[in-house]
């Protein structure tokens, strides 16, 4: 079997697909001026389905509560 693919993909075909599979981003940025580094800003996001973040154990607090107060 060959695989195949559609001609175009449109905006709900992507969002499908990253919340299905995920996405990580990681990314750092120094601004500066004249060679002297004033702002530092490290980004590091997860972006998928409550279902798929489940599925690798991320944000395991925020998804499923614990009940330490009972």
């Amino acid at each position: 079997m060959k695989p195949t693919r559609k001609g175009q993909a449109g905006l709900v075909d992507l969002l499908d697909r990253v919340l299905d599979k995920g996405l990580i981003l990681n990314a750092d940025l120094i601004i500066s001026l004249a060679g002297v580094p004033l702002i530092a800003v490290s980004l590091h996001a997860a972006i998928a389905s409550v279902e798929t973040m489940s599925r690798y154990g991320l944000m395991q607090e925020l998804i499923e509560p614990s009940n330490a107060g009972e």
